[in-house]
């Protein structure tokens, strides 16, 4: 879809793509203060997102839920935010051992490393991908646009809420196209770049903090972590072996032999060993508890350890 006269004269108004008064005279500052007026300018994003936490701690629970009776979570966006929605949930397998966190980018894969940003304005490949996706009651699908008026990804969001999936907004704009078509919004007014336009920077940084949120936070809803720590994490090799070990010591208070050998004894499976600690059960009754509590490790050790 070629973009109209109308839609490029309305991405010009919005606040994102404005000049940042502050950045004037860019190319002809020191290294020393562009990094300076960089650093001031990432500082303020952080406030930005907390502006909208309720909204975040919305999504969390949405997402938690719908995890919980077997549904994804998608991520859907195009350029740079196609590229940080595949970087959380690329993210999300080894922290968390979970394959339901999902990206679609337009452009394909290959866009994760090429410039293919002309597939931006493709609504129809937005709507054929989401539905070879085959979104359901229990998909979250998350768009992701710091316009919030990408092609793409709004034909994918609005296919999704047809489907039946709930649909969440994340943009940077509010009153958008995206916004509307999504069952609510989380807007991060981050207001505009050092580099005009550029939504690589605090745009982009704002959307991964929120992404990041999200699936920490559902995950932790979940009981994927045990108190703050990542017992869910694949030991795949020996950096990863190191840290489970030492993950089980904190959590059961077990010494580093016990902990690696519970580790051994469970199939290198970090909740099962945990559980086993915790609740001093065989790696069968360890097994037992995390799937009567679908996985929420501390239910888990609680059922295990009042039998």
């Amino acid at each position: 879809m070629k973009p109209t006269r109308k839609s490029k004269l309305s991405l010009r108004r919005l606040r994102t793509e404005q000049s940042n008064e502050t950045a004037r005279d860019l190319d002809c500052k020191s290294s020393l203060a562009i990094a300076r007026l960089i650093n001031a300018e990432d500082a303020t994003v952080a406030r930005a997102v907390g502006r909208v936490l309720p909204q975040i701690a919305r999504a969390i629970d949405l997402v938690a839920a719908e995890l919980r009776h077997g549904g994804r979570l998608i991520y859907v966006g195009a350029g740079t935010s196609g590229r940080i929605a595949a970087l959380d949930a690329a993210e999300c397998s080894p922290t968390f051992n979970i394959d339901r966190v999902q990206f679609m980018i337009a452009g394909g894969p290959k866009a994760l490393a090429s410039d293919s940003e002309i597939s931006e304005d493709d609504s129809k490949q937005g709507r054929d991908e989401m539905s070879r996706r085959k979104p359901g009651k229990h998909d979250v699908v998350i768009g992701i646009a710091s316009s919030g008026r990408t092609p793409f990804t709004l034909a994918a969001i609005q296919l999704a809420r047809h489907r039946g999936a709930r649909t969440i907004a994340l943009t940077c704009n509010p009153n958008s196209s995206l916004e509307r078509a999504a069952h609510f919004a989380i807007v991060t007014q981050v207001g505009p770049e050092v580099l005009a336009g550029s939504s690589r920077m605090k745009a982009a940084t704002a959307h991964k903090m929120v992404l990041n949120m999200i699936s920490t936070g559902a995950m932790s809803r979940l009981g994927y972590v045990y108190g703050n720590l990542m017992v869910n994490v694949v030991p795949k090799n020996e950096k990863l072996t190191q840290r489970a070990i030492a993950i089980l010591e904190r959590a059961s208070g077990a010494d580093p032999d016990a902990a690696r050998h519970a580790l051994e004894a469970s199939g290198r499976r970090t909740p099962v060993a945990l559980v086993m600690l915790a609740a001093g059960v065989t790696r069968a009754q360890a097994v037992a508890a995390l799937k009567k509590s679908y996985g929420h490790v501390r239910q888990a050790i609680e059922l295990a350890t009042s039998k």
